[in-house]
């Protein structure tokens, strides 16, 4: 079974996320959330179950989509994700982002 890594990056996403949501919909915002986090659990089965990141074309970068959302991830290795980023579906994803 893999480890699933969040970054603490990918978990300021979702606090943001939820941060936002919430200003119209508590509720919503921690349904949002909750989803968001558990969407990666398929991972630790299946690393390999998301498509690769158009913006990146590297294999161990791959992605994730719910609902309006990509969750974005690397495959350190056969025994671990990390999670990188949550981002809105709308918009590219700059190597900044990534990798800061």
């Amino acid at each position: 079974m893999v480890e699933i890594n969040w970054t603490q990056s990918a978990l300021e996403d979702l606090n943001d996320i939820g941060e936002y949501i919430a200003k119209d919909s508590l509720k919503y915002a921690e349904i949002t959330v909750s989803k968001l986090f558990t969407a990666v659990d398929i991972l630790e089965s299946n690393p390999k179950e998301g498509s690769i990141v158009p913006e990146f074309q590297i294999e161990s970068i791959r992605q994730i989509i719910c609902g309006n959302y990509r969750i974005v991830y690397k495959i350190i290795h056969d025994f671990r994700i990390d999670i990188l980023t949550v981002h809105n579906c709308a918009m590219l994803i700059s190597n900044s982002k990534m990798f800061k």
